[in-house]
């Protein structure tokens, strides 16, 4: 994904969309912590952006083997240490799209009370982690609502992330008429196409096969924390 979100091509727009769904919402995050004020951070974020696209910077993940999470947190650093960029105005217009701010605000929030005890750098990876999470289960709440089982995957979710009112397996059965066997290995498949969707999102932001565990890890480590 790294190097597809660059160019001009349907393919190239369809990548950088997903590249700022993963980290819109981190860079904002650690903007705002930095003490920007919402209206500044949203002008900040959409200009890193903006000028990390203009300057191809990406390719620099690729080159270096480097791993996109550590590279646009060192690199917003970079940009916030630059006075000038924290002058600059961003027009809104052209590529307004690749940011939902009203989002953005709605979830800041919530997460007030939270954010105040953590650092700007633990804000920025736990929101990068959750995002990354969340981007796995709308794409397995998807392909559970193709085959029209959208109430199934919501049982099996809670049953997956230990939700409250997690049913049990008895439950589940009785609920849809499947035996406790049948809902063992439904929860079993749901859960290894969960695990293969999350390492299928890491490996979009990895410029190396060989650092997707490690970076399953860290996340699963940083959402721990």
């Amino acid at each position: 994904m790294v190097l597809e979100a660059q160019g001009e091509s349907p393919a190239a727009q369809e990548a950088l969309e997903k590249l700022c769904r993963t980290y819109w919402r981190p860079i904002y995050s650690f903007v705002r912590r930095h003490g920007a004020r919402a209206e500044d951070a949203e002008d900040l974020t959409q200009g890193f952006f903006a000028l990390l696209l203009e300057r191809k910077d990406l390719n620099t993940v690729r080159k270096e083997k480097g791993r996109l999470r550590s590279y646009l947190l060192a690199s917003v650093k970079h940009f916030l240490t630059d006075e000038a960029r924290h002058a600059m105005a961003v027009k809104r217009g052209k590529g307004q799209w690749l940011i939902p701010f009203e989002e953005i605000r709605e979830r800041e929030r919530i997460d007030v009370e939270r954010s105040d005890r953590l650092t700007a750098d633990q804000i920025y990876e736990r929101r990068w982690a959750f995002t990354v999470l969340e981007q796995v289960m709308t794409r397995l709440r998807d392909e559970y609502r193709s085959a029209g089982n959208v109430r199934f995957f919501d049982q099996m979710k809670k049953m997956l992330m230990d939700e409250a009112g997690r049913p049990s397996q008895a439950q589940m059965a009785s609920e849809f008429d499947m035996t406790e066997n049948a809902v063992k290995q439904a929860f079993y498949r749901f859960r290894q196409r969960y695990q293969a969707l999350l390492r299928e999102e890491i490996s979009h932001t990895v410029a190396m096969p060989s650092d997707i565990e490690d970076e399953l890890r860290y996340l699963i480590a940083v959402v721990r924390a």
